[in-house]
C-alpha cells in the first residue's frame, strides 16, 4: 500500500513524459494486451506474483502481450515457438537487457556479465567465465571437490538423523552449494552447517534476489532513478557492500601470497586463474571486474541450484511413490551399498526426469533476465518497438496445457516418454534461457543438483515434522528475481544405508 501511495505523489512529474512515449508508439500496432490505466498502465495488475498474473493475462490476450508498466513498453512472451524466434531467430536484436534500477548500485550494470551489452568485454568476461570454470574439463578437475562437499553434507545430515531433529533443507543444501562454490573459487569454505555466516549469507543472497524482482516504480519511471522512492537502492546497496567486503578480503590476502610467492601458483584454483588473466599484456580484464563477476557467480550459483533441489525435495515428499521409484532406481544402477558418484549422473534416468520436471513447474528465474529490443521487430505480424523491455514468461509455458498434459501434477515420466532437455535446444523447457545470453553457470549447477538430490534420495527416508500430512505441505512461492519457497522445507531423516 505505502509503495503505491508513493506513486501517487509522483504521478504528475512523469505525466508529460508518459505523453511524449505513448505517441511515438501510437500509430504502430502493438500486440494486444489489457487496457492500460493513464500514466500508471497495467502496473496494478502486477500483484505480489506477477509471473501468475500475467501468465493468466495471457491466457486472454495470447502468448504475445503488450503490458504498460509506467513509460515502459513491455512485451511478454509465453510461448516455445515465439521464444524460440526470440531467442534464436533475433538473438542478436534482444541481446540487450533492460536494467533494473537496482543494479545501478556500484555501478555494477556496467561490469556485470549478466547485464553489459554482448560486446567485446562481455566476450572476454564469458570466456574466462566458460573455460576456467564451467568448461567440462576444469568441471572434471573439480569433481572430487563436490563429492568431498556433498559428503559433509550426509554427514551433517546423519547428525540430524541421530537427534531425530528436521533439518531445514534448503539452509543445508545452499551451504553445500555455497562452499562448493567457495572451493572452487578460493579452496575454502565460506560458512559451517548451522553457523551464522552461512545463514547471513543466505539471507544476502535471498535478499539481493528479492530488491531485483520485487516491482519498482523507478524501474517503470527512468526520472525516478535518482530518487529511490522506494528505497530498493538503499537496501541492495547494503548488500553489495557485504559481499563485495567478503570478496576483498580474500582477493587482497591472495594477491599478498601470489607476491610473497614470487608468482607460483599456491592454490591453481579460479581465483588464481582469473588473477593471472589480469596480468597478461592487453588485458581487459580488471580486478573491478573480477568482483563482480564473483557476485554474479555467487547469487546465481548459490540461489538456483539450492532452491531447485529444494522444491525437488518438496515434491518428492509430496509424491512418496516417486520418491520410492528414484530410490529403486538408485539401487538399481549403484547395486548394493553402492555410493552416489557424479560420473553415475547419466544413468540416473528417472531422478533427470525429476529434475526436468521440477524445474518445468518451478523455474529458477519465472521471467529470465529481462531482455531489451535494440531495433524494431516484427513478430506474428505485431510491432516489438526498439527499447521495449522483454519478458519470456517460462513459469506460464511450464503450466501450459496445450504443451503439457495434466500441467499441474507432478509427473516425472512424462520426461521418460520424450527427449527434451533444459540446455536451450527445447524452447518448451527453457528455465535457463537459450541463445548468447543462456546462464553460463548451467553446467555447474546441472551436477550440483542432481549430485546432491540423487544423495538425499539414496541415503536417507524422510519424513514431515508433527505428523503433517503431505497435502498439507506450503507450495506458496516467493517472488523475486528467482523464486523460492516462500515457507522452508523442514522433514526429518531416517538414514537408510
Amino acid at each position: 500500500m505505502d509503495d503505491y501511495l508513493v506513486l501517487l505523489l509522483i504521478l504528475p512529474f512523469v505525466w508529460a513524459f508518459i505523453r511524449v512515449v505513448s505517441s511515438n508508439l501510437s500509430n504502430q500496432t502493438l500486440p494486444p494486451g489489457p487496457h492500460p490505466f493513464p500514466i500508471i498502465g497495467n502496473i496494478l495488475e502486477l500483484g505480489k506474483l506477477p509471473h501468475q498474473a500475467i501468465a493468466k493475462l495471457s491466457k486472454t490476450y495470447g502468448p504475445l502481450m503488450t503490458l504498460k508498466l509506467g513509460c515502459i513498453t513491455t512485451i511478454v512472451i509465453s510461448s516455445p515457438n515465439l521464444a524460440k524466434e526470440a531467442l534464436q531467430k533475433n538473438d542478436q536484436a534482444f541481446s540487450s537487457r533492460t536494467i533494473p534500477n537496482v543494479f545501478h548500485v556500484f555501478n555494477h550494470h556496467k561490469v556485470s556479465i549478466a547485464l553489459i551489452p554482448t560486446n567485446s568485454k562481455w566476450k572476454n568476461l564469458r570466456k574466462a567465465s566458460a573455460t576456467q570454470i564451467f568448461a567440462t574439463k576444469p568441471l572434471d578437475a573439480t569433481r572430487a571437490l563436490r563429492q568431498t562437499k556433498v559428503q559433509e553434507l550426509l554427514d551433517h545430515v546423519n547428525q540430524s538423523c541421530k537427534s531425530g531433529s528436521p533439518i531445514d533443507i534448503g539452509q543445508v543444501v545452499f551451504t553445500t552449494v555455497l562452499n562448493a562454490i567457495s572451493n572452487t573459487f578460493f579452496s575454502i569454505d565460506l560458512a559451517q552447517y548451522d553457523s551464522n555466516l552461512s545463514h547471513e549469507f543466505q539471507d544476502l543472497v535471498y535478499g539481493l534476489t528479492e530488491e531485483a524482482g520485487r516491482p519498482n516504480i523507478a524501474d517503470y519511471f527512468p526520472a525516478l532513478h535518482l530518487i529511490d522512492p522506494q528505497g530498493v537502492r538503499k537496501r541492495t546497496m547494503i548488500y553489495f557492500s557485504k559481499a563485495f567486503g567478503i570478496f576483498d578480503v580474500i582477493i587482497k590476502e591472495r594477491l599478498q601470497l601470489r607476491a610473497s610467492s614470487k608468482g607460483s601458483k599456491e592454490n591453481d584454483d579460479v581465483l588464481d586463474s582469473l588473477l593471472s588473466l589480469t596480468e597478461e599484456d592487453n588485458s581487459e580484464i580488471s580486478l573491478l571486474d573480477i568482483k563482480h563477476l564473483l557476485l554474479d557467480l555467487f547469487m546465481a550459483g548459490t540461489h538456483t541450484t539450492s532452491t531447485t533441489t529444494e522444491w525437488a525435495m518438496t515434491l518428492l515428499l509430496q509424491n512418496s511413490e516417486k520418491m520410492t521409484k528414484a530410490r529403486d532406481e538408485l539401487k538399481e544402477v549403484l547395486g548394493k551399498g553402492g555410493q552416489v558418484q557424479e560420473s553415475d549422473i547419466s544413468k540416473f534416468h528417472y531422478l533427470q526426469a525429476i529434475v526436468k520436471e521440477t524445474l518445468r513447474l518451478h523455474p529458477p528465474v519465472p521471467f529470465l533476465i529481462p531482455r531489451k529490443a535494440e531495433t524494431n521487430i516484427e513478430m506474428c505480424g505485431f510491432l516489438v518497438p526498439k527499447d521495449s523491455q522483454i519478458l519470456i514468461n517460462v513459469w506460464a509455458m511450464g503450466r501450459d496445457s496445450s504443451i503439457w498434459p495434466n500441467p499441474n501434477l507432478f509427473m516425472p515420466e512424462r520426461f521418460l516418454e520424450q527427449n527434451i532437455n533444459f540446455k536451450g535446444q527445447d524452447f518448451e523447457l527453457i528455465p535457463f534461457g537459450a541463445g548468447r545470453r543462456i546462464c553460463p553457470g548451467l553446467p555447474l549447477g546441472n551436477r550440483m543438483v542432481h549430485l546432491m538430490l540423487a544423495s538425499l534420495v539414496h541415503y536417507f527416508a524422510w519424513e514431515l515434522p508433527d505428523e503433517m500430512l503431505p497435502e498439507d505441505m506450503d507450495m506458496d512461492e516467493l517472488f523475486g528475481l528467482s523464486l523460492h519457497k516462500a515457507k522452508p522445507l523442514k522433514a526429518i531423516p531416517i538414514k537408510l544405508l
